[in-house]
């Protein structure tokens, strides 16, 4: 267990002189099972982000004596896993709350600006493949190339109280809209979108649309429920299914999208400064958003390092709003006939 020691002054912990570092904590002074306790992540995971952040944690300024990327680490990871600045969190690595304040902004641009880097869809032909034969090997759907869906995540009201924050239960949020693969692993995330819209108006603005619409493969397609509408490359539910078929699709469908939602209730687990058991967001909208995409990269991260998307216990409390939408049928004929196709071939 950490010694407990007097908490310094935060700007002379993060600036000072001399550009030596303080290291009042060490990693290698507790056990493991403290550290998942405490920050949510072992000592393995640990030292990979202190090596993978660590250049950019330790810039160089005119006032230094920073603290060091490890300590800087830690801070974060206690936050995002407790969703509050304690100060016995602070107590112990041995810094203020301000500092940890600091040290939470600091490693979450440094985990943003390397969000492309873990969050992305697969470009060869083999890892395309592998990713489609993982989804059909759940419930038997084809061709799938991701599941997707919107969630909501409290913040504080903006300061110029901006009504395009406001969910449906008169809530401040921030709709986010993700693409995750058969194994929990996000495959795209846009964290920024106004809480007021409705998850068909956020894909149709999303780059995510563009991205398929211009891009992508086109030998297969996203799964997303009845709040989106139907498109060549995303397939929904039928809204009354009818024959065998469409219910035999429905319950393929539903079976496959599910993962998105333990997905999303992992995720809110593993970092409850997302959950709303803490209270929201105390940030802007934009450092918001941005500690909501280093959640996401961090959680990319440890399903590389094995640790299991679904092992964590769902939360008691998450602020979501009860999304409601009008069941509509596709304009598209286009996209309705590559569903049909869809039923007559897998499904009849």
């Amino acid at each position: 267990m950490a010694v407990p020691i007097a908490v310094l002054d935060c700007d002379l912990l993060l600036y000072g002189r001399g550009h030596r570092t303080l290291d009042r904590f060490k990693l290698e002074d507790v056990t493991d099972e403290y550290l998942v306790s405490t920050y949510g992540f072992p000592r393995q995971f640990i030292c990979y982000l202190v090596d993978l952040l660590g250049a950019t944690l330790s810039r160089p300024t005119q006032r230094s004596r920073a603290i060091s990327p490890e300590t800087q680490i830690l801070a974060a990871l206690g936050f995002y896993t407790s969703g509050s600045f304690q100060t016995r969190m602070g107590d112990a690595i041995g810094i203020s709350q301000a500092s940890m304040s600091r040290c939470v902004a600091n490693v979450t641009e440094a985990l943003v600006e390397r969000a492309s880097q873990f969050i992305h869809f697969p470009e060869d032909e083999a890892t395309v493949q592998t990713l489609k034969d993982d989804f059909y090997g759940l419930a038997g759907m084809p061709g799938v190339l991701g599941v997707v869906d919107c969630t909501h995540v409290a913040i504080k009201a903006p300061n110029a109280e901006d009504l395009s924050y406001v969910n449906r239960k008169g809530l401040h949020s921030l709709n986010c809209l993700m693409v995750c693969d058969s194994r929990g692993v996000l495959l795209s995330a846009e964290t920024h979108w106004p809480g007021s819209l409705p998850d068909c108006a956020v894909l149709e603005q999303a780059a995510l649309t563009s991205q398929f619409e211009t891009e992508l493969h086109k030998d297969g397609w996203l799964l997303g429920d009845s709040s989106f509408l139907l498109r060549t490359w995303l397939m929904t539910p039928l809204h009354i299914p009818e024959t065998p078929a469409e219910y035999r699709y429905n319950m393929a469908h539903s079976a496959t999208h599910n993962v998105i939602e333990r997905t999303f209730r992992t995720i809110r687990s593993r970092f409850r400064c997302l959950d709303g058991s803490k209270g929201t967001l105390q940030y802007s909208p934009e450092k918001s958003s941005h500690i909501i995409l280093a959640c996401c990269v961090l959680h990319n991260i440890s399903l590389e390092h094995g640790l299991d998307v679904w092992s964590s216990p769902a939360t008691g409390h998450v602020e979501q709003p009860e999304e409601e939408y009008e069941q509509m049928e596709s304009v598209d004929s286009e996209a309705c006939r590559v569903r049909q196709e869809l039923l007559l071939t897998h499904f009849s």
